[in-house]
Parts: structure tokens; C-alpha cells; sequence
């Protein structure tokens, strides 16, 4: 596996010089071009970031945690895992950190941990990639959606490791 990419590399060189393709150029013209879309994407992602953190410093995550706590235990979610459900559209790093809580807390084995893993691999980060495809076109409906889709990830992943 190590390979792949240097193959892959070598082959688009070589595919390049037969069809006499200046690479170097290309490649300087494709990263200028870079240049301002990431001006343009900046204010919007460093707006979900400082809200993610805002968030969690705020105390607002685990208030919310605790509130909801009795609604997702009836949905099949145990209570140490809401943080995560709630953590993980806002933030990738922070609801990491809540996993390698968890496990290191209840184990990797356990249900919460398994509950955990899989509540972590079945969502996104909703609101950073809204922030990047979406960026000043104030569409709404498909963050809801996506939201919709990770609560409903979360749901049947906690389902399946009761199940398992």
C-alpha cells in the first residue's frame, strides 16, 4: 500500500509527458487558482470553529447533554454517549477526544464503547463542510438534513451494537 501513491505519481508524470502536458506549470496555475477560494472560504470556517468551541467551553454541550439525556436513553442511546451525539456535527477533534474518553472510561469492548466507535464513524462534521460548500449561499435545508441524518446514524448505530 505504501506504493500506490508513488505509482500513481510516476504514472501521471509519465501519462503527462506523452500527451506533452508542462506539469509543473499546471500545477503552479491549479494552486494559484487555490488562492482565492480559501480567501473566500476563511471567515465562514473560522466561524465554526470558534462556535464549536464556544459551544463546549460554554458549558452549553453538556446542559444540553443532560437535558436530552432521558430522551435518547429511550431512543437506545446509554447517557454517556449524548455528548458525543451532540459534539460531533460541531466538532471532528472534540468528539475524537470524547471517544478515546469513553473507551479509555467504560473500554473498547464495552457497549458504551462500541456505541461510541460506531456513533463516531457513522456522522460528519455537519456545520465545517456546510461552511465549505455552502459558503455564502445561506442554504439551510441541507445542513437540516444532514443534522436529520447523523441523529438517525447515531440511532441505528447504538441499535445494531445492542443487537450485536
Amino acid at each position: 500500500m505504501n506504493a500506490v501513491l508513488p505509482l500513481v505519481l510516476v504514472f501521471l508524470l509519465v501519462a503527462a509527458s506523452f500527451r506533452k502536458v508542462r506539469v509543473y506549470d499546471s500545477f503552479a496555475k491549479g494552486a494559484g487558482g487555490a488562492l482565492p477560494l480559501v480567501g473566500k472560504l476563511f471567515p465562514y470556517i473560522a466561524a465554526v470553529l470558534i462556535l464549536a468551541s464556544l459551544f463546549e467551553a460554554s458549558g452549553l454541550s453538556s446542559a444540553l447533554s443532560k437535558a436530552l439525556e432521558p430522551l435518547f436513553s429511550r431512543l437506545g442511546v446509554p447517557a454517556p454517549v449524548v455528548p458525543l451525539v451532540l459534539v460531533k456535527p460541531f466538532s471532528g477533534s472534540g468528539s475524537l477526544a470524547l471517544v478515546g474518553q469513553l473507551c479509555s472510561q467504560y473500554g473498547a469492548d464495552s457497549y458504551i464503547g462500541r456505541c461510541a466507535c460506531a456513533v463516531y464513524a457513522t456522522g460528519e462534521t455537519v456545520f465545517y463542510l456546510s461552511a465549505l460548500y455552502f459558503a455564502g449561499g445561506g442554504r439551510a435545508r441541507p445542513v437540516v438534513i444532514a443534522l436529520f441524518s447523523n441523529l438517525a446514524a447515531a440511532l441505528f448505530a447504538c441499535l445494531l451494537c445492542q443487537i450485536l
